[in-house]
């Protein structure tokens, strides 16, 4: 505690902005702490065992009722009884830190904090708690006895809701996140992922989650009785849950709480709940980037080698030209490396013959173009690691700056992808390419926990059913609600490669008339707002952008925002999402519905008050709708300003993305 004392004041004194302040004697234990405006309060205590617990309030209302903290050991022993306080520590922290990317450039850190040390015979445990405006995070700080390892076979953790709690929520899989999102009563789940995302009876929104995960296995929510919520490790193939030495530290356990649902969207409470970048990461840039890729998922070309083979030289530089003559920055070409065929033995060095990796990278440098090298394991995690030093720096050596990772399918060595092992690998990952200048977008990954601020060059993860489950070899393509919930549960945990931007939303022209995206055009428009990303991909065909008028949404919206504000909306239903251009006096906003069409209020008020704007809307037309004129969309312009108050119409399935430029000064066509 001493050292963690001595770093955050001296960060606050460094910056200016931040304060570490008060103590107290375990004799004169605070078992209650507010957040710094009041509206969160914790209660900790032990009971007449020695199990701790705690409780939650939120605006007076008990959110989370006694519920248990702790570990089980597996020789036994526990963390979780037969203790006693040893210690307290209360404090206060307050600083504004700047992000290199993200929905905000500036971000308030400001909570207070109680370390609870406990002890008992296997050793000494502390209980963290950092209490916020916006809710809380809590985390386990563990020493065993004589220096024994910890090994943990089951968290305590709990969290005790009001039984008739509805939520939203994906099953546990051990293997992947992408799963569609089902709503019910939380008496009707039994093991669920995290973000987990609730309402109360009383109408306050929660959601579980953690921040900072970092040599531990994945978090994910079992439902007991009478809504309690249990913590549920995920374990290795032998049942442990963790393995380490005799200090643990854990990743937080953290709540998010609103009166709106769009309170949680405007949170910050994961990201600030990790540390802050150590050495430079001034190199990493938002990168927005098209594909060898689309044309894969549709049947017309394939990742291994052969006729129709996508990543050929000849096609690499077709799309790098497409790429610098359309304002996009970068090109991913995935099936460029041999290994493809069989399915394993991927070599992440060598090319297919039909494609000059060098030669690639040259013509892209030339044009301005970043090449996304494509690493897919296929579940061979060993030797994927075993080949990491040598292909990194070989990357390094070409300058290519973006790797995406992929892991499609078990892990071969038979661990789960979310355990404790998979999380090192993933983390090894990131640090190996960060070492080289390089920034990771993970697919099949686990799952974001606000590493980003530590770690800028992890950029974004998949750990969703993204826009490739609208393609035609998915069993079933992502229902019209699925871009509703994701902004109130995955989206919660940092940014998503969702992969936006397909114009060409069904298959009749490839004789596939059963399979689609259940979106309007102007929807996959408004998704590059809703769906925050440093790295966005313009998904589509070149050919199905060119000499479209509403590709030039996609060359101008941003990647990298200097304030976001989440405006309006409804879980599963809609939202209506506002964010400022770093750099820049620009507003974006992004409006998506279900299957309900719907007119929307959009409050301008958000905009700066002394500058009138062009408003250019891509927005739904009267005819359409995802199901019958998908492709049917408006483009209007406006003058506005920040007293405007507008209404927008969203079709079924469908949206609007707005543009707001400064310094209005001429009325353009309405465009059909």
């Amino acid at each position: 505690m001493r050292t963690f004392f001595v770093m955050c004041l001296g960060l606050a004194l460094i910056l200016g902005a931040g304060s570490f302040i008060g103590s107290c004697s375990y004799q004169t234990t605070v078992k209650s702490i507010s957040s710094p405006n009041g509206n969160v309060k914790v209660h900790f205590d032990i009971d007449s065992v020695g199990q701790p617990f705690y409780k939650v309030q939120f605006n007076g209302q008990s959110i989370i009722e006694r519920s248990d903290l702790g570990f089980q050991l597996a020789d036994g022993e526990n963390l979780s009884s037969h203790f006693k306080m040893v210690d307290c520590q209360v404090n206060h922290f307050d600083e504004v830190w700047e992000a290199i990317w993200g929905p905000n450039q500036y971000v308030r850190n400001n909570f207070n904090e109680a370390v609870y040390a406990l002890k008992n015979k296997a050793g000494v445990l502390k209980i963290v708690f950092r209490v916020y405006d916006d809710g809380l995070g809590f985390r386990y700080e563990a020493e065993r006895a004589e220096e024994q390892p910890i090994i943990i076979t089951e968290e305590k953790t709990g969290f005790k809701l009001p039984a008739n709690s509805t939520c939203w929520w994906i099953p546990v899989d051990d293997d992947s996140y992408e799963k569609i999102y089902q709503h019910t009563l939380i008496s009707n789940i039994d093991s669920v992922q995290t973000p987990l995302t609730l309402i109360t009876p009383d109408s306050i929104y929660l959601s579980i989650h953690e921040a900072a995960l970092v040599n531990f296995p994945s978090m994910t929510i079992s439902h007991s009785d009478s809504g309690y919520l249990q913590s549920r490790l995920v374990p290795d193939t032998i049942g442990h849950v963790y393995k380490g030495a005799d200090i643990l530290i854990s990743p937080w356990r953290t709540i998010q709480l609103g009166k709106q649902a769009v309170d949680l969207i405007n949170s910050d409470l994961i990201v600030n709940l990790n540390e802050e970048a150590q050495g430079d990461f001034s190199w990493v840039n938002p990168i927005k980037y098209t594909g060898i890729w689309w044309e894969m998922h549709l049947g017309l070309k394939t990742w291994h080698g052969g006729e129709r083979h996508g990543a050929t030289t000849a096609h690499a530089k077709e799309m790098i030209d497409f790429a610098a003559a359309n304002e996009l920055q970068g090109l991913l070409i995935e099936g460029w490396n041999i290994g493809w065929d069989e399915w394993k033995n991927f070599d992440y060095c060598r090319p297919y013959a039909d494609y000059n990796l060098e030669e690639v990278v040259s013509y892209a440098r030339q044009n301005g173009i970043e090449i996304v090298m494509h690493n897919e394991t296929a579940g061979y995690v060993n030797e994927y690691e075993q080949q990491i030093p040598e292909a990194f720096d070989y990357y390094q050596k070409l300058g290519i700056k973006y790797i995406k990772t992929g892991y499609v399918g078990p892990v071969k060595s038979g661990e789960p992808h979310h355990g404790q092992r998979m999380v090192n690998h993933y983390q090894y990952v990131l640090e190996e390419a960060a070492k080289r200048g390089i920034c990771i977008l993970g697919h099949e990954h686990i799952k974001p926990s606000g590493l980003n601020r530590t770690w800028p060059n992890l950029l974004a993860v998949e750990s969703a059913r993204g826009q490739e489950y609208n393609a035609p070899w998915a069993p079933v393509n992502n229902p019209t609600e699925h871009v509703t919930i994701l902004p109130y549960t995955r989206l919660l945990a940092g940014s998503m490669d969702y992969t936006p931007g397909l114009f060409k939303l069904t298959y009749e022209h490839l004789g596939i008339t059963d399979k689609r995206a259940y979106s309007t055009l102007a929807q996959q428009l408004a998704l590059y707002v809703v769906c925050q990303s440093p790295a966005q991909m313009a998904c589509d065909l070149p050919d199905n952008y060119i000499g479209h008028p509403a590709f030039e949404f996609i060359k101008n919206v941003p990647v990298n925002w200097s304030r976001s504000l989440a405006l309006d909306g409804a879980i599963g239903e809609y939202l209506v999402m506002a964010r400022k251009a770093k750099n820049s006096d620009c507003w974006y906003l992004g409006a998506i519905t279900n299957d309900k069409k719907r007119t929307v209020t959009i409050d301008c008020s958000f905009l700066n008050a002394d500058i009138d704007y062009k408003c250019v809307i891509y927005r739904d037309a009267n005819k359409s709708d995802y199901q019958t004129e998908p492709h049917d969309f408006l483009i209007e312009e406006k003058a506005v300003n920040a007293s405007t108050k507008m209404e927008v119409r969203l079709a079924r399935g469908g949206g609007a993305a707005i543009e707001f430029i400064p310094d209005f000064t001429k009325m353009g066509a309405l465009i059909e």
